[in-house]
């Protein structure tokens, strides 16, 4: 039986490895500390469903649109610079958004905060793979994915202890020392390089990923809004061309953004469908999750927070086993097993998520996904990685991230859209059957059914009503939460069938990792 390669590693690995953490974990609070803010931000800035949905999805929206560009320009002008760059952008990116006046505002700068971590976030892994091979590079992305997931998690929890104190435009500031800390690092800390001046990038290439991405999650934003039914047409006709143009130019140009041929192997295409769906099912449940727990269950904003540390704990103490039961069994049989935590832990959420649901089910839910994405996390980005010759490996890195941004900003835009549909559907419903209902108007059944927060701004203004407003909305944002958990378990059983019929087994991963090892050293 062949031996493992037991691979190199940098000088001064740890702190590098540290400093890339602390880069990646910036992107990765970012990307979760407005979920459990949203309730208060939707009462402050009297937002719709449909906003509160874009305020948390834009931080995706600006990183999954950009992560795969800025990939390549990191290939070509110097990783290094890119992380710099990023960190640098994320300094007055979360100041605005802190300060945001309004809706639009925030969602601006959500979107740009975003973009600042396309920059610094794919270059993290880029470097891994640049600067580790072998069994230390599995290693060092199971600490990459594992510390990088957890601080996600952990946003919530600062933004919940936040918010027991501070206004919501606290959560967005959060990460200002940490940006300034992760920038120093950048610069003191990793190697210099100057990137791959013979390197040419697809620009073309490149904006049209940008537009592919963003009418898509915005098209998913705006389906469950009858009035905005010709924009989501627009936007997924513009999808759909861009698509087209963009495969068509990645077929046709000499040095494509995105080399179809090598996401044509199994080991790559497989595994990128199946961290799509696992660290956009971890978002997507911590979305709707945080909205449940505070609206549903009247959790204060830390108790909501603080149910996240269980996922948390699960994905740091899995990942390290992850790693070696990928290099003993191989990617498939790992990847399997994180995906049949998850469905566990989402049928354990729609079982027992109700008004009455106890904390010891959340906790179980929480911590069965965690244990899931820890276990899926690892095979995931390092298939990627060992799939590409290391001159692309901007690509595979900005593959692996888009993993976590397309997959968050999709399982978050379709489980808010179906959370939106259901509870304005079931409110309507509830409304209609109510002996009251010929004296409701349609501006108040629109106000009630707009969002959970603007009920409880209703039930405010009309307190002889106060008991029956909220416990319809809270019955109707029950009944949306359900339909969105079970949309989520079939969406993962559809990535669990994929990953079973289409990656290889064990002995055809090894050898398939084998022979593109040997076409890096060739080339």
């Amino acid at each position: 039986m062949p031996q493992a390669d037991e691979g190199t590693a940098p000088a001064r690995a740890p702190i590098i490895l540290a400093a890339l953490i602390l880069v990646a974990g910036v992107a990765n609070i970012n990307l979760a500390v407005a979920n459990v803010a949203l309730p208060d931000i939707g009462r402050d800035l009297d937002a719709s469903s449909t906003q509160l949905n874009l305020i948390a999805v834009a931080y995706s929206l600006g990183l999954a649109a950009s992560v795969l560009y800025f990939g390549a320009l990191g290939d070509r002008y110097g990783r290094k610079r890119m992380l710099v760059m990023g960190m640098s952008l994320s300094i007055p990116a979360s100041l605005v958004a802190g300060f945001a006046p309004n809706f639009e505002v925030l969602f601006g700068a959500r979107v740009v905060g975003g973009i600042s971590a396309g920059l610094a976030y794919p270059t993290t892994l880029a470097i891994i793979t640049a600067l580790w091979s072998g069994a230390e590079r599995t290693k060092a992305i199971a600490a990459w994915s594992a510390f990088g997931a957890a601080i996600s998690a952990s946003g919530p929890v600062m933004s919940g202890g936040l918010l027991e104190v501070f206004s919501w435009h606290s959560v967005f500031l959060v990460t200002v020392p940490l940006a300034v800390l992760a920038l120093i690092g950048a610069w003191w800390l990793v190697p210099k390089d100057g990137g791959d001046q013979a390197a040419t990038v697809d620009n073309i290439g490149g904006v049209t990923s940008i537009v592919l991405v963003g009418a898509t999650i915005l098209a998913l934003n705006f389906a469950p809004l009858g009035d905005k039914r010709t924009a989501v047409l627009v936007l997924t006709a513009v999808a759909v061309l861009a698509l087209v143009l963009f495969v068509v130019r990645q077929l046709r140009v000499r040095v494509p953004l995105f080399d179809l041929r090598v996401a044509s192997r199994r080991t790559f295409w497989v595994a990128a469908v199946g961290g799509i769906i696992v660290f956009g099912t971890l978002m997507g449940a911590m979305f709707i999750g945080q909205q449940f727990l505070q609206n549903v269950l009247e959790y204060s904003t830390l108790e909501a927070g603080a149910m996240i540390i269980p996922a948390a704990l699960a994905m740091v103490v899995v990942a390290p086993r992850s790693a070696k039961l990928v290099e003993a069994k191989g990617s498939r049989f790992t990847l399997l097993l994180g995906y049949l935590f998850i469905v566990l832990g989402l049928a354990l959420a729609l079982v027992t998520w109700d008004e009455g649901a106890s904390v010891w089910s959340v906790i179980g839910a929480y911590l069965l996904i965690g244990i899931g994405v820890g276990f899926a996390g690892t095979p995931a980005s390092h298939s990627l990685t060992g799939s590409v010759p290391v001159e692309r490996a901007g690509m595979a890195s900005s593959m692996s991230d888009l993993q976590r941004d397309l997959g968050g900003a999709i399982m978050q835009s379709l489980l808010g859209a179906i959370l939106t549909a259901g509870y304005a559907k079931a409110l309507s419903s509830t409304i209609s059957s109510s002996p009251q209902a010929d004296q409701m108007t349609a501006q108040t059944e629109s106000a009630l059914t707009k969002s959970f927060s603007s009920a409880e701004v209703m039930s405010e203004r009309y307190p002889q009503y106060a008991d029956q407003i909220i416990s319809a909305a809270r019955d109707a944002f029950v009944q949306g939460d359900t339909r969105a958990y079970a949309a989520a378990i079939v969406v993962v059983v559809i990535g669990a069938i994929v990953v079973f019929f289409g990656y290889p087994k064990h002995d055809a991963e090894r050898s398939a990792m084998r022979r593109y090892a040997q076409e890096r050293l060739a080339g």
